[in-house]
């Protein structure tokens, strides 16, 4: 059992939704526009927020977008007549845990959301990898040096991550290709090499990467 936030302007499927999951034993509250579910999201925590994409006053891919972007960790289930696969795919992709078409049967409602409720919540894993002043986000893929955000390519971060992960040992070449590149085989290119050469640019000391003759790099704790 939980809390969940229905944001929906139709009053009947509000309703319907809302019946549905009091009979499972949540709590419930509604929003009917955009503006109201956000200050309702920021205000309270939610186990999951049911989400109607059209509407009234702002778009709910706004209200997702904005949800994530404050709370990482929050479930949101979108709940919408908008028929486009397209649409879908770029909700799930900017974060949203389900979607569900309308119209819809109350029986898979249900049974959608005791799965996500029972599955962890997507900021429930580690939030943060630490070695020193070097703090890596694992959520939004930046990196804080003593405090200061520093941008990184996605590659850049996923190598960085890499080494991170592994501080104190020694990471070949081929390793790196097959984890950061997705490369199963050594493309006969310097791209290691050549992030390897960004990285340190970036990073606080460049010594913080380093190269471990004939066999390819380690990250040093300092």
């Amino acid at each position: 059992m939980g809390r969940v936030l229905v944001v929906e302007d139709d009053d009947r499927i509000a309703g319907l939704v809302a019946r549905a999951l009091r009979a499972e034993g949540h709590a419930v509250d509604r929003a009917a526009t955009g503006f109201d579910a956000l200050e309702a999201a920021f205000a309270i925590d939610f186990d999951l927020i049911m989400l109607d994409l059209m509407l009234p006053d702002l778009d709910g891919t706004a209200v997702l977008d904005e949800v994530v972007r404050a709370r990482p960790g929050q479930r949101v289930f979108v709940l919408s007549a908008v028929p486009e696969i397209g649409a879908r795919v770029a909700c799930l992709e900017a974060g949203a845990t389900d979607f569900l078409g309308k119209p819809f049967a109350v029986a898979e409602l249900v049974a959608r959301v005791r799965t996500r409720m029972r599955a962890p919540a997507p900021g429930a894993h580690r939030r943060w990898l630490a070695v020193g002043l070097i703090q890596l986000d694992l959520r939004l893929h930046r990196v804080l040096i003593d405090g200061r955000q520093i941008d990184l390519s996605q590659r850049e971060y996923l190598l960085l991550r890499h080494l991170m992960e592994r501080v104190g040992q020694a990471c070949t070449r081929s390793e790196l290709l097959a984890d950061v590149w997705g490369m199963m085989f050594d493309p006969g290119s310097n791209v290691v090499d050549v992030y390897v050469r960004r990285l340190r640019t970036k990073l606080d000391d460049p010594d913080r990467v380093e190269t471990v003759r004939n066999v390819g790099y380690r990250f040093v704790p300092g």
